[in-house]
């Protein structure tokens, strides 16, 4: 789950890292308002969950309330594209007010989860206000690494280490050193995936300060922490993954044609392989679950078919838990709700394979049956220059 700006500076305020004075404003006039208890001098950042906003005519500095208002007015109630959001954009319904700081030097520092290493990783760069694969790509010399051992925890000399790393002024070593400690608390307390400050700036009167903030959470760890849930934004996300959460399904929008349903995540995997192999490009990511109910399948099959992106679909089932006959009719009543008319392959193994096929079958769908996956990216092939 991913938060805005001022949700994650206030977090990272709560941990005693410092960041910018700053309001947060819903209309116009509160960010006159706003503009005026701050002096009048002030950056406007249009709050999304996406990067780039800058460069996209997102965050803009003012220098009077009636400007701040304007240029608030110019952004709420509006989508702002970047190269993150891809052209259809997001809707900017809030914006950061912030008093601008002096900069003197710009830094990076982050904490993620190293799948490679199986452990945190802080990461900071000299190279702040840059994209980090910016960085890696022209500059990999630049990126300090500090592996932090999950169970031992991370240790004041790598803090140090990385504080001298960033040749820092001297009397600002011990300063970074407790800031780079109390993000990794809030990555740790709160069950972070990222986070991230970019720009971690000196100011002009030699401060640390966050200038720029990202966290997302693990969703999996929701449930221990109401208050990052109340944070969520729903409409920053993708309806039809905000719809799929609804129902306990696992739902990922992709850039391709090709919509698929899967029990597993690992099975999900090979069936999006399956599809690449198939010279064309999965809609989605989509496992129902190895316990998935008959509606859980239903809704599943439905969200596939609400998407006008697809113009095909691939059902991959491994009975277990969940039986093929439960999946099978889970796909009919869906499709004879939605009236679907696109292409349906379906490979079905496992628990009450034959009946699942029987169901299908008989259904008067259309329904494509193939036995192995090869078939399967076979089919979809077809599909496609039969569309």
């Amino acid at each position: 789950m991913k938060v805005h700006e001022y949700q994650a500076k206030a977090i990272l305020s709560a941990f005693g890292i410092p960041v910018p004075r700053s309001g947060v404003a819903a209309t116009p006039e509160e960010a006159r308002r706003i503009a005026q208890d701050m002096g009048g001098n002030v950056v406007v950042k249009a709050q999304i969950h996406a990067g780039g906003r800058g460069m996209a005519g997102g965050v803009k500095a003012v220098s009077s309330p009636q400007e701040a208002e304007t240029v608030a007015k110019g952004l709420l109630g509006q989508r702002l594209i970047t190269h993150q959001t891809g052209p259809e954009g997001a809707p900017v319904n809030r914006v950061l007010l912030e008093e601008p700081a002096q900069i003197a030097k710009e830094y990076y520092l982050a904490v993620i989860i190293d799948s490679g290493a199986r452990c945190p990783v802080i990461m900071a760069s000299e190279a702040g206000g840059m994209e980090i694969e910016e960085v890696a790509a022209t500059a990999p010399e630049k990126i300090l690494r500090a592996n932090v051992d999950p169970i031992i925890g991370l240790q004041p000399f790598q803090c140090r280490n990385l504080a001298y790393g960033l040749n820092l002024p001297a009397d600002l070593i011990r300063p970074a050193a407790a800031l780079i400690a109390n993000l990794y608390k809030v990555f740790e307390d709160k069950d972070c995936s990222l986070a991230e400050i970019n720009p971690l700036a000196i100011t002009s009167d030699g401060q640390l300060m966050a200038l720029d903030a990202k966290l997302n959470f693990d969703d999996d760890a929701l449930s221990r922490h109401p208050d990052i849930q109340e944070l969520r934004d729903t409409g920053q996300e993708d309806p039809l993954e905000v719809e799929a959460s609804e129902f306990g399904i696992s739902y990922v929008k992709l850039d391709g044609d090709v919509g698929c349903m899967v029990n597993g995540a690992g099975l999900a995997m090979a069936t999006m392989d399956s599809i690449s192999m198939a010279d064309a490009m999965p809609a989605n990511f989509l496992d129902v679950g190895g316990g998935a109910t008959e509606e859980q399948v239903a809704q599943a099959f439905k969200l596939l078919i609400s998407d006008p992106q697809v113009k095909r679909i691939l059902v991959n089932v491994f009975g277990g838990i969940l039986r093929c006959d439960v999946a099978a009719r889970g796909i009919v009543a869906a499709s004879q709700e939605t009236e679907a008319k696109v292409p349906i392959v379906v490979r079905m193994l496992g628990t009450n394979a034959d009946e699942g096929k029987d169901i299908l079958a008989k259904s008067g769908l259309g329904v494509i049956l193939v036995n192995d996956l090869n078939e399967a990216a076979l089919m979809i092939k077809q599909a496609a220059s039969a569309s």
